[in-house]
């Protein structure tokens, strides 16, 4: 499972951060899927935990901060409908939120639907 997230941290092969950057400018839905589970499983592991290992932790804080700041420039051809690109990136702040802090803000039981 790690060896998935970093994998997407390190925009590699057909990942949502290789085509997302670069001369491709393509927003995959597919592939932030694959990044967006590998990072909720990442949050579920590490849940409780005192110890974060740096690599996931820099990852989080990239990845929350740098695909809106990337997308969000007015050239970027941003997926449609708008209402699908504001909840990827609210589910990326959720995730690094929910990394960081060690619980997410929702009440339980509590189901991350599939954007």
């Amino acid at each position: 499972m790690l060896a998935g997230l970093r994998r997407e941290f390190e925009a590699g092969d057909d990942t949502f951060l290789l085509k997302l950057r670069g001369d491709r400018l393509e927003w995959d839905r597919d592939a932030f899927s694959r990044l967006e589970r590998a990072m909720r499983a990442a949050c579920e592991l590490y849940q409780g935990r005192d110890r974060l290992d740096r690599w996931v932790a820099e990852g989080f804080y990239d990845v929350s901060r740098w695909v809106r700041d990337w997308t969000s420039h007015p050239h970027f051809p941003r997926p449609k409908p708008a209402e699908y690109h504001d909840a990827c990136l609210e589910r990326l702040d959720d995730l690094a939120d929910w990394f960081f802090r060690g619980f997410h803000s929702y009440i339980e039981p509590h189901t991350w639907p599939d954007l």
